[in-house]
């Protein structure tokens, strides 16, 4: 009986061997490192005074009243695309726009925005551009944009209530709030502008008069950068592949800004399941099926999107669930985890798309594409070295394991991946161990020899299970 006892151990530390062998040669899904306090390090996202009161003219919300440059070719700086475009300008396709919140003193940063974009992509389509403001603006602005962009320029004025306290608000509690984070020091804790800017992104610039006349949007900030080509028509690419929302960096929210917010998505799971589609994001935005939120958020800086998903009533009711319960007022809740959690839950997550191929940098994060090859393709001008996507602050490798994606040639270790492979040396060599030990077994009859290798046996077999429970706690019950 002894010696089918060993020969089984043998059998067994050999099947482990395989098993390991197959585990280590492939991608370990990274989990999300500790969270620091990123805050300090962004800057210039919404500046302004605390305080602004919108102006009451409606003038530039009349599409009549904007400010129009026709589309003209123009030779741009990096004219042999890998696409064989040259010169030739297509001209645009898609019912699509960029928009742009801004104010008139972001005239320069815009400008170097705009540039970027132009020379990379857009002076090759002329799409239209909307520029957005809380007020009007003014003709230095309107001259600058208008001269730099190929399409159409269009100069909105944000609406007062869309751009001021609900009356819903607590106003004493509000700004008890803002003194608090003003003494915790929480980047634009104290900020009411901030405030009204991530509330307005997150549910009203898709509803402006303006943006009503498209069906795709992309987001621009002021100072910007784009260091690739960009050969194809994103819009059109977003449509044929049924893609609503697009990404290129992300990463974990600053958690004392948003500490109630997924108590109200939670209120709207319950109360509108009808909204939730299937086969949806869920599990990217939570670690324990939907009962918290681990953070993680697509930053909405950059934004491809469709227009009517953010129209729809799925995100329309999940907006109006947030803006209620006032946490853009009562915390500091940014739009960029609310557009997150909104696509996560709203949209299939095969229609929400990863744009690895457009190298993009705003302060002070950068994606740029670790394949040599395409960066040589696309006439990249980033280095791959300041790359944030597998930093473990970021959740882009998180978002690959949801989506089952292989992560690209060269992408680094994750800490998690680092900690697996280290469980995975030691379980190799008990492994090993094992079966030299079953081997022994069978040449050797003295008994504190075989109590010795006992030992060992069960040691193997704790380590075995506290592998199993790192990487599955359920299968630690098997």
């Amino acid at each position: 009986m002894a010696g089918t006892r060993y020969v089984r151990y043998i059998a067994f530390a050999l099947v482990s061997l395989i098993v390991i062998f197959f585990i280590s040669s492939s991608s370990n899904a990274p989990g999300s490192d500790s969270i620091r306090d990123y805050g300090k390090s962004l800057k210039g996202k919404w500046r302004g005074q605390s305080s602004t009161t919108p102006s009451d003219s409606m003038d530039y919300l009349d599409p009549s009243n904007s400010m129009v440059q026709k589309p003209a070719a123009r030779p741009g700086t990096t004219p042999n695309t890998s696409g064989g475009l040259g010169l030739a300008k297509i001209g645009p396709t898609m019912n699509a726009t960029f928009v742009t919140l801004a104010r008139n003193s972001d005239v320069w940063e815009i400008a170097k925005s705009i540039r970027a974009v132009e020379d990379r992509f857009n002076r090759k389509f002329g799409y239209d551009w909307v520029f957005l403001n809380d007020k009007p603006f003014d003709e230095t602005f309107k001259k600058i944009t208008t001269a730099l962009v190929s399409g159409n320029t269009r100069y909105g004025l944000i609406p007062e209530d869309h751009w001021s306290f609900p009356e819903w608000i607590d106003q004493d509690k509000a700004a008890e709030v803002r003194k608090d984070m003003a003494e915790r020091k929480i980047i634009y804790g104290d900020s009411i502008s901030y405030r009204h800017m991530c509330r307005y992104e997150s549910g009203f610039f898709f509803r402006h008069p303006l943006m009503l006349e498209y069906e795709w949007y992309w987001r621009v900030e002021p100072s910007i950068e784009l260091y690739c080509d960009i050969d194809y028509d994103t819009f059109e690419f977003m449509a044929k592949n049924d893609k609503k929302y697009s990404f290129v960096i992300s990463m974990y929210e600053y958690k004392e800004t948003i500490l109630t917010m997924w108590d109200s998505a939670k209120k709207f799971m319950k109360e509108h399941p009808e909204h939730l589609a299937k086969d949806n994001s869920l599990d990217f935005l939570s670690n324990d099926g939907g009962d918290s939120y681990n953070q993680c958020h697509f930053w909405s800086n950059f934004e491809i999107g469709n227009l009517n998903w953010l129209r729809s009533p799925a995100y329309i009711d999940f907006f109006d669930q947030l803006d209620k319960d006032g946490g853009f007022f009562y915390e500091r809740w940014g739009d960029a985890p609310v557009h997150s959690i909104g696509a996560g839950l709203t949209l299939k997550k095969d229609q929400i798309h990863f744009f690895n191929d457009i190298a993009y940098y705003h302060i002070p994060f950068t994606h740029c594409p670790i394949e040599e090859d395409l960066r040589v393709a696309h006439k990249c001008h980033c280095s791959p070295d300041e790359n944030f996507d597998w930093n473990g602050y970021s959740c882009t490798a998180r978002w690959f394991e949801f989506m089952g994606m292989d992560k690209p040639k060269g992408a680094p270790l994750s800490s998690r991946e680092k900690r697996n492979r280290i469980l995975l040396g030691v379980l190799f060599t008990l492994a090993l161990l094992a079966a030299l030990a079953g081997w022994a077994l069978t040449r050797t009859s003295n008994k504190e020899v075989r109590d010795l290798l006992d030992l060992a046996f069960s040691n193997y077999a704790r380590a075995r299970r506290e592998y199993r429970l790192v990487r599955s706690p359920s299968s630690a019950k098997e």
